[in-house]
């Protein structure tokens, strides 16, 4: 149980971080963002967890795929904002269509034989 607190501990701090660095510069906050710290972690902990490098590479390339479609947020949202939607509202319209983009991309990959 300690280990999955550390685990917890150690990415929540890393967010707020990046929270609180925002806050003074959008640009310093989004490139800390923009970095794939969850994504690093992820593996790091999966690795420490399995020793699988099999699974972590497994993970890494579901990770490759998947990033086109997550940028659907990025995108999505501040144009949403710029118009005068409601923040909790863009929100939720940014996460449903990254979904549907998510579930499309899938979808695509799976055509040509691509499975994640």
């Amino acid at each position: 149980m300690g280990y999955y607190l550390i685990k917890a501990v150690i990415t929540a701090i890393l967010v707020v971080a990046i929270s609180e660095v925002a806050k003074r510069s959008s640009l310093v906050g989004g490139i800390l963002a923009s970095v794939p710290i969850t994504s690093v972690l992820a593996m790091v902990w999966l690795y420490v967890d399995t020793g699988d490098v099999g699974k972590v590479s497994a993970l890494a390339t579901s990770v490759a795929w998947l990033v086109l479609p997550s940028l659907v947020l990025f995108v999505l949202l501040p144009w949403l904002l710029h118009r005068g939607v409601p923040f909790p509202l863009g929100l939720v319209m940014a996460i449903a269509a990254t979904a549907l983009a998510y579930g499309g991309m899938v979808l695509v990959l799976a055509r040509f034989g691509i499975r994640l």
